[in-house]
């Protein structure tokens, strides 16, 4: 059922970028086949996520075959004097044994072992589709939403001290050191992931079975509903709508800088060595390749998301995904990606997107259900108060800036007392008896 429901929403999807004359996600991943593929190292990681459901012999196999094509076709290119210059030279050679094993599974295999083999092709696939739905959705936001929010958010912001401005002045003072090693961390927080969920997953070939709930459910829930809120909320970040950022980029990066929006179309340039003056905040005008992908930061969610499934893990995964909250939570601010305000109301998106999931997979309880309603009329409220409300909150920071902590800690309160109450607990042992005898 979940599969059809993915594979529906991926359709709409594709049919509404056509419309606008871009790309849908299924487009691009076909592409994948044989043209030099955008996402290669997350290919890979698909392949290792559907190879939970093999064994050690067939897992080597799949790695050999994968890595075969994948030489054969840059062999192809390197004859054919087409070396791809806007994308990976792997990842081919995943993508055609993760559709080799969904043939392999309906042809060969049968009951529960086509299910099984099913489901971890699913997986994998799901995992680029994800990455491909995101890329449609920040192509939509650019296209159809001319007018972003960030004088709301960035004013709504100062009830909260400014913390991109804050952040983005302590990553510049760290110069090139600090600024790429935050970089390293930001980018690879999907590395950080397929670590987390092979560990979960990796008692899938022995059981025939995956866990009831895992870290790419929750990845997956959030890669397609967050990008909906963008749609109604659209913001760029500090970064693009107070500053050019070439002078930023050009300073500190150690790589070649991304391209920064064109000068005309920033507010100011103030971001980030001058806080933003407190004014009547309007929707402004800016240009059509920017994404509007701030509101909710999904980048602090995902790593939230990992923080969480981390819990459970050896003391080293723990401490190693307490790392990449924190190193991710310091890159969206001081990369003048986010505001603060996104990075409260990812967290709460992050937690009730949990809450309903592991509330279904309790059978809808009840108590779950409540905090699924309180997560979402906060974030709802959250969304509104930046909206409506962002003058006043400016104006009454120390009143403003605690309530909007407070609300934040409302639902990670709520969260942990669910889950705590879910957990299973162990029968104390009883005392050994003593007999008579011996006493």
């Amino acid at each position: 059922m979940a599969g059809v429901v993915a594979l529906g929403f991926l359709l709409a999807l594709e049919l509404t970028a056509r419309r606008y004359g871009l790309p849908g996600p299924l487009t691009t991943q076909a592409r994948e086949l044989v043209f030099a593929p955008k996402s290669g190292p997350l290919l890979y990681a698909g392949l290792a996520l559907m190879a939970v459901v093999l064994t050690w012999r067939q897992r080597f196999a799949a790695l050999g075959a994968a890595v075969a094509v994948d030489i054969a076709l840059w062999v192809v290119r390197r004859l054919a004097d087409a070396q791809p210059t806007d994308g990976h030279p792997f990842g081919n050679g995943a993508l055609w044994v993760l559709v080799g094993c969904a043939v392999l599974a309906v042809t060969r295999r049968t009951g529960r072992e086509r299910v099984l083999l099913l489901k971890g092709v699913g997986l994998g696939l799901l995992l680029v589709a994800g990455r491909k739905t995101g890329d449609t959705w920040l192509l939509l936001t650019s296209t159809t939403r001319p007018a972003v929010l960030d004088q709301y958010v960035a004013t709504a912001d100062q009830a909260l001290g400014n913390p991109s401005w804050l952040m983005g002045r302590l990553v510049t003072a760290t110069g090139p050191i600090g600024f790429n090693f935050l970089d390293i961390v930001y980018g690879q927080l999907a590395v950080a992931a397929v670590v987390v969920a092979l560990y979960q997953l990796r008692n899938v070939a022995a059981e025939r079975r995956f866990p009831a709930h895992h870290l790419v459910r929750t990845f997956l829930v959030i890669g397609l509903l967050g990008p909906a809120v963008y749609m109604v909320y659209p913001v760029v970040g500090p970064l693009f709508a107070y500053g050019t950022g070439t002078e930023y980029w050009a300073s500190v990066s150690l790589w070649a800088p991304q391209t920064p929006p064109s000068a005309p179309w920033a507010a100011a340039e103030l971001w980030p060595r001058t806080p933003p003056p407190l004014t009547t905040p309007h929707p402004m005008p800016f240009d059509e390749i920017t994404p509007r992908n701030c509101m909710p930061s999904l980048h602090t969610a995902w790593a939230t998301a990992i923080f969480l499934h981390s819990r459970t893990a050896p003391r080293l995964l723990r401490h190693a995904g307490t790392f990449w909250l924190i190193a991710t939570l310091c890159a969206t601010l001081g990369f003048g990606y986010h505001y603060g305000a996104d990075l409260i109301a990812g967290v709460v998106f992050v937690l009730t997107v949990e809450a309903a999931l592991r509330t279904y997979d309790h059978g809808w309880d009840r108590s779950g259900l409540r905090l699924v309603a309180h997560g979402a009329a906060v974030f709802a409220a959250l969304l509104a108060a930046y909206r409506f409300l962002p003058s006043t909150m400016a104006e009454h920071p120390w009143i403003a800036g605690p309530l909007l902590l407070l609300a934040m800690l409302s639902v990670i309160h709520a969260y942990v007392r669910l889950t705590a109450s879910w957990e299973p607990r162990t029968a104390p042992s009883p005392e050994p008896q003593r007999h008579p005898e011996l006493i």
